[in-house]
């Protein structure tokens, strides 16, 4: 491997000026695309095959569209000491509800006056009316829910209070790009700047990147003219896509500097770069993308797209540290070296020395602090329940309906009683389901026109999110059965959420199960050893558990909410967890292979093994610091003005690679390795036959190499 790369990265350096063209036109090519493709994205979660969806597509086969649509409820509240029933508050909400049944988009509107099915509060104050569309959330236009807003507004006079709430008035899209995602970007240049102390190598890092990025992330935009893709997708993309392509081009240039000083001109010092620091790139971006495809085995399609998304965006970072960049360095030649060389100041030998010397409470300490700070993942809860930003329209009705009628008409189930004895047995349905604890209304069955289908709503004891309903939603498939001629599903979107949860939570240990394997093996092959993958293997699970364990301190539980801009609190999004797992075990092994691999060259030389491992930490770290530095960088750059989907994930990445790379790979995996000794690096006879992974490109010091053709 290491030597056909070292053919790739010379031929790269020959013939910079085409490789260069051919990644300018990509990305032009892929920006023309996303300006005149690009479709519309979705902020919905639904997994086809399950009760709850199937009873969904059912549902607008008999009762139409409408009966399947996105959904708004419009609150109104009687100005104080009145009543929402007196004479003059009735007309206004009469008239509200004209003026909202002719608003765009809009194909039914609810009466909640109607004598024959009121819906008034107890206490005679607030009543809410439900608007539908006849599309998916998704498919709102901005224009249509600017119009719902407005209408709300202009009925809130004359003393009446009016709030929106619903998936209807929610605003479906995901921005990418920011002010703090710019400060992110400018710290990960001042961070190359000082790793480098030279403007130019930083310039070129930082510039390489965002061409992958680019190409990645537009590409993304492209496909959404002709796939259904979350609104999340693009975003989880560039985090990741720009994240690791600094590090695999920092990986790289860190080796052409060293090359260059060893004396080498430069298309050699270029091609040794890629053949060595290219080995590693390679394997690391290939762990990374098998975790992300790995996604899919969750059986879930939105997950499964956004994994291959984010994977695709890798692959592309790998492809432009591999080429671009080798070609952008045959471009600047020895101005990527600084102009001063400084010698060498010995703190990371030091980091070392201390940490090898005193590996046993360095080893103690490391993972006693991590195992502390992983504690609250104990109680981390998860759900596809979004709650609403404290003092907004959503959340003030959401307020007042708990408080006014309670909290389960804010997600009410759906009971779909389908098949030609629908009509007969929906009312034995109705009657099971009344007796059955946690619901507060069962409403008469409806039937639709054919009489082959009737649906039944019920209105919950407990909220959306709470583990009650939850239950009641078990309990209602467990406990009331199908008829003769009729089968029962439950569906609507609170039940859909509670599937799509279960699905994932399910799928989490499974998906935990791989990538830990998948690891184990990699690091096998690579170190040739047997201990140092169990210690790599643990280390990530450290990493793990005290990345969400911090996340759910944050966002679930509130403490030092304020570092992130927290503005809601409450159970993590289900899809979180996994995707967080995903991410952070490429990334660990990235720092694993960059770091140990040293130690392990330094070994397989004949240096003895506490020294190893000093040697390789002070020949790595730096890179790895560096590196971390700024993944945490550009991932905190999401946190504070972020996507309240991307938010949790954002913290969950910067906290975990500052764990990995500070307290992991810099303390723990040291001080393991040099507690070890000898031990360490010790392969079963039966494994030896094993393929080697060349991450170090022992390779390329064996065979000589081409005469490489003088550059300018």
């Amino acid at each position: 491997m290491a030597s056909l790369l070292h053919r790739l990265g010379l031929s790269a350096v020959r013939h910079r000026i085409a490789v260069t063209v051919t990644w300018l036109v990509a990305l032009i090519a892929v920006g023309v695309g996303a300006a005149t493709l690009s479709g519309a994205t979705v902020n919905s979660f639904s997994i086809p095959g399950q009760e709850s969806t199937i009873a969904l597509d059912l549902m607008k086969q008999r009762f139409g569209d409408a009966s399947a649509g996105a959904t708004a409820q419009v609150v109104m509240v009687a100005p104080a000491g009145g009543k929402i029933t007196d004479p003059q508050t009735a007309a206004q909400v009469t008239q509200t509800v004209g003026r909202l049944a002719e608003l765009p988009g809009v194909v039914a509107v609810s009466n909640p006056l109607d004598p024959k099915s009121p819906v008034v509060s107890r206490d005679q104050t607030a009543t809410y009316s439900t608007v539908t569309y006849g599309v998916q959330a998704s498919e709102i236009t901005p224009e249509e829910r600017t119009a719902l807003t407005d209408a709300a507004g202009q009925a809130s006079s004359g003393g009446l209070t009016v709030e929106v709430r619903g998936e209807a008035a929610r605003e479906s899209g995901a921005d990418v790009g920011g002010p703090a995602e710019g400060i992110g970007v400018i710290v990960a240049l001042l961070v190359l700047a000082l790793t480098y102390r030279s403007l130019v190598a930083a310039g070129m890092n930082l510039l390489t990147a965002l061409v992958g990025v680019g190409i990645g992330a537009l590409g993304i935009v492209t496909l959404t003219g002709f796939v259904e893709l979350q609104s999340t997708t693009s975003i989880l993309a560039v985090m990741l896509g720009l994240a690791v392509g600094i590090d695999y081009a920092l990986f790289i240039i860190t080796r052409f500097r060293q090359e260059l000083l060893r004396g080498l001109p430069v298309p050699e010092a270029a091609a040794m770069a890629v053949g060595t620091a290219g080995s590693a790139v390679l394997t690391a971006g290939l762990t990374v993308v098998i975790a992300l495809a790995g996604l899919s085995v969750a059986g879930i399609p939105f997950l499964t797209e956004m994994g291959l998304a984010a994977a695709a965006t890798v692959v592309i970072a790998v492809l432009v540290a591999l080429t671009l960049v080798p070609a952008i360095l045959g471009f600047i030649g020895k101005r990527a070296l600084p102009r001063k060389l400084r010698p060498e100041r010995g703190f990371y030998r030091g980091w070392a020395a201390l940490v090898t010397q005193r590996r046993w409470i360095s080893l103690i300490v490391a993972v006693a602090a991590l195992g502390v700070i992983a504690i609250p993942v104990t109680q981390m809860q998860t759900s596809l329940i979004q709650k609403e930003v404290p003092g907004s329209s959503a959340a003030k009705a959401d307020a007042i309906i708990a408080e006014r009628f309670g909290p389960g008409f804010a997600g009410p189930l759906l009971v779909l009683v389908d098949g030609s004895g629908s009509a007969s047995y929906a009312t034995s349905v109705r009657d099971q389901i009344g007796d059955l604890p946690g619901v507060a209304v069962a409403t008469a069955p409806r039937p639709d026109a054919a009489g082959t289908a009737a649906l039944i709503t019920i209105i919950p004891a407990s909220g959306p999110d709470s583990p009650a309903t939850v239950d009641l939603v078990h309990a209602l498939r467990d406990k009331v059965s199908d008829g003769p001629d009729a089968k029962v599903y439950v569906t609507g979107q609170t039940a859909i959420s509670i599937d799509v949860s279960q699905k994932l939570n399910d799928a989490l240990p499974i998906y935990l199960a791989l990538v830990v394997g998948l690891a184990f093996v990699l690091l096998v092959l690579v170190f040739r050893s047997i201990l140092v993958p169990v210690v790599g293997v643990l280390g990530f699970l450290l990493t793990i558990g005290a990345a969400l364990g911090a996340t759910t301190a944050v966002f679930q539980w509130g403490w030092l909410s304020g570092i992130a801009n927290v503005k809601v609190t409450g159970p993590l999004l289900s899809l979180s967890p996994i995707i967080i797992v995903g991410i952070l075990f490429g990334l660990a092994m990235d720092y694993m292979v960059f770091l140990v691999s040293r130690m392990h060259e330094a070994h397989a030389h004949g240096v003895a093994p506490r020294d190893a491992v000093v040697t390789g930490f002070r020949q790595a770290a730096p890179v790895v610091v560096a590196a971390a530095t700024i993944m945490f960088a550009v991932f905190a750059g999401f946190v504070p003005q972020g996507n309240d989907t991307v938010k949790p994930i954002a913290f969950a990445l910067a906290t975990g690679i500052l764990f990995d790379a500070l307290v992991v790979r810099m303390v723990a995996i040291p001080a393991a390795i040099a507690l070890m000794g000898r031990a360490a690096w010790w392969l079963p006879r039966w494994l030896r036959r094993l393929p080697a992974l060349d991450v170090e490109g022992t390779a390329l010091e064996r065979a000589p190499q081409e005469e490489p053709v003088p550059v300018g």
